[in-house]
């Protein structure tokens, strides 16, 4: 069995149940706690999930949303076997099979 541990980043929701649908909404809250991130920084702070963030980031945001980290990070957990499953015809089936169309081949008119 392998356990692949992932998150999911809720920022953005929580922001939205607090009435902030900017990125530009957060960043003067940041500023005010001491955070100097720029305007692109901000925005892939929210809109994107980060992997890795600082504890103080964290807290500040927790403080200006009034919520904890719990709130804003979901952990995922998602466990498969080590075993490639068998397909019907009794073969492995193949990691990524690129299918490509088959060109078309026009024929004109037999001028015979």
């Amino acid at each position: 069995m392998t356990r692949r541990v992932g998150h999911r980043w809720r920022l953005r929701e929580v922001m939205a149940a607090h009435g902030m649908f900017h990125t530009t909404d957060i960043h003067p809250h940041l500023a005010e706690r001491g955070i100097d991130l720029s305007p692109v920084q901000v925005y892939r702070l929210v809109a994107q999930t980060p992997e890795r963030l600082n504890l103080t980031v964290l807290a500040a945001l927790c403080d200006i949303l009034g919520c904890t980290a719990a709130d804003l990070f979901e952990p995922t957990v998602e466990t498969s076997s080590g075993r490639a499953r068998k397909a019907a015809g009794g073969e492995a089936p193949t990691a990524s099979v690129a299918r490509r169309p088959k060109r078309a081949r026009i024929v004109g008119d037999d001028p015979r």
